[in-house]
């Protein structure tokens, strides 16, 4: 017979029966709708929450970036192969910082989304940019197309699987390292939008 506490070990539920999402926490106030940590074994929604506007907020922040790794190329709709790329690179994230893979995830989308950007006004025949403020959906979606494109431009002519590059720039974004694309592209979007206030 085993004790209540091992039987809440046995029962959580744990991202690929490795990461467990308890103690991880969404730090930037803006996001905490907009990041769903929900606990799942498989990032694999079907779809569900595709025909509502709005739902893929509910959707498990790995499953997004998941579902981004499949844009046009050779990953085009390949979902079980953007996955196992995804739990490779948590492996290598895990043994290069000892950390959980899915808070540094969350810390990586918290530091490369953008908090302001710029949009086009057409007044009497000119054009200009005025600086606008970023809703907080597209700031994940900005954040996890950043992360998912310097991945694959670093693995693009290069020796290194994506898997390492993934996880690499997972790592330098949740230390907010400039050395990041996706914290470098955020500054550089926050910046220009600064200039045109």
């Amino acid at each position: 017979m085993l004790s209540q506490t091992q039987q809440k070990k046995e029962s959580e539920i744990k991202l690929f029966e490795k990461w467990s999402y308890k103690e991880v926490k969404v730090n930037d106030l803006g996001l905490q709708r907009y990041v769903s940590l929900k606990p799942m074994v498989v990032p694999h929604s079907m779809g569900r929450h595709e025909h509502q506007r709005f739902r893929k907020a509910n959707v498990n922040i790995v499953e997004r970036l998941v579902n981004v790794l499949m844009r046009p190329g050779p990953n085009a709709g390949k979902k079980a192969k953007a996955m196992n790329m995804v739990k490779q690179a948590f492996e290598i994230i895990h043994l290069r910082t000892g950390k959980n893979p899915v808070e540094v995830i969350v810390r990586a989308v918290e530091n490369s989304a953008p908090c302001e950007d710029t949009t086009r006004i057409s007044y009497g025949g000119i054009v200009y940019h005025l600086s606008i403020d970023v809703a907080p959906q597209r700031r994940v979606d900005l954040a996890l197309r950043n992360i998912s494109e310097a991945a694959r431009q670093a693995s693009l002519n290069n020796p290194r699987s994506i898997e390492e590059c993934l996880a690499e720039e997972l790592i330098l974004a949740a230390n907010h390292d400039i050395k990041s694309y996706a914290v470098s592209k955020r500054h550089e979007i926050e910046r220009i939008a600064q200039s045109s206030r």
